[in-house]
């Protein structure tokens, strides 16, 4: 099998665990992943957009998340225009939620059964149809993320350490998944990595109880050791400096950054700006339309945040929360609406009062 996979999966324990498994695999995969909901289809047009700029065959493979009816059916019209222009293209959905039975009637490449978590069907799917290089932990994790994805407690050595995978996923929150989506997962997956190592060992929930910071800095320690928040904070703004030609903003002829979601703006704003002198402000929009300004002496923020949202604050420190905003899944989507309410805020305000200090 030569094809290029194109995955898709949830954000849960299981939902990545699924990818971890495909991680193994010799194939080439662009891995995506998504939350119930508008998200899920985000994610599939993504997909769609990446197939129509390929040539190469490939395969949609959809895991751990139910498609309705009309999801099922849109995505297969879509796959069907593309084969009958001449692509090779083939969906595979391994599902183990009841609520997709409807569909999984009615497509054959749905696969649906509720007796195994989707890492489980996967992971038999792959033994029997792919190749796979095999670590000797996998069918043991395996294993664990079944018992606690499925809650068999009675499987108790099994269910208590995937208690505690399911929550070094849910506790993982440093990289946002939207703006930072490959780095996130590849995060994820070195966590899910270390966990599934240790499956055998002595008094294992614990020990990875134990160990979870531990895991966590090593990902993130580049030359000297500091604390979790710190490292990831220098992660981030060389990430964030690395987006600067997607992510600059202009306001009246001040050079803005526009993150999304990124959360925590006064450590990780500061630390961009006293890194890219070039910026004069940076503006953190989160996903329900509430923006966090921070500036460095180059603008007064709190006219910017008066501006775009009715808001204030300080002249290096403001926020407010934009009217009407949409909650997007791509950042693309989220950066045209902020540039729209700068369209139609240089429209009827006036200057900006510039702030800086002396030099010293």
């Amino acid at each position: 099998m030569n094809k290029t996979i194109y995955h898709l999966s949830h954000i849960d324990l299981d939902g990545y665990s699924c990818q971890l498994v495909m991680h193994h695999t010799p194939y080439t995969i662009h891995s995506y992943n998504a939350n119930y909901g508008a998200e899920v289809l985000e994610r599939l047009n993504e997909i769609l957009e990446a197939l129509q700029k390929s040539k190469e065959e490939a395969v949609i493979l959809i895991t751990d998340l139910n498609l309705t009816a009309s999801e099922a059916k849109w995505l297969d019209n879509e796959v069907r225009r593309m084969t009958d222009r001449g692509r090779k293209i083939e969906i595979t959905l391994l599902d183990h939620h009841g609520s997709g039975q409807e569909s999984a009637d009615r497509y054959s490449w749905y696969y649906l059964d509720t007796t195994r978590c989707a890492t489980k069907i996967t992971y038999d799917y792959v033994k029997k149809n792919l190749e796979i290089d095999e670590p000797v932990w996998m069918k043991r994790y395996v294993d664990v993320v079944n018992a606690v994805d499925l809650w068999k407690q009675e499987e108790e050595e099994e269910f208590e350490y995937g208690k505690v995978c399911m929550r070094l996923i849910t506790e993982t929150r440093e990289l946002n998944r939207v703006i930072f989506s490959n780095e996130d997962r590849a995060y994820k997956l070195s966590l899910l990595t270390h966990a599934a190592e240790m499956t055998e060992l002595p008094n294992a929930p614990i020990l990875l109880d134990e160990s979870i910071h531990r895991l966590k800095k090593e990902f993130f320690i580049d030359e000297e050791d500091n604390t979790l928040d710190n490292l990831a904070t220098k992660r981030i703004v060389a990430l964030l400096g690395t987006k600067r030609p997607l992510m600059t903003i202009y306001y009246k002829g001040y050079k803005g950054f526009m993150s999304y979601g990124v959360g925590n703006t006064s450590i990780i704003g500061n630390g961009f700006l006293t890194t890219y002198h070039e910026y004069d402000f940076i503006v953190d929009v989160s996903y329900r339309g509430t923006m966090s300004l921070r500036a460095n002496n180059g603008v007064d923020v709190s006219l910017i945040a008066k501006e775009w949202a009715r808001g204030g604050g300080h002249p290096n420190a403001a926020g407010g929360r934009i009217q009407g905003f949409k909650e997007q899944y791509r950042y693309d989507k989220a950066k045209a609406q902020i540039e729209r309410l700068i369209d139609a805020s240089e429209a009827v305000a006036g200057k900006l009062e510039v702030k800086r200090e002396p030099a010293i």
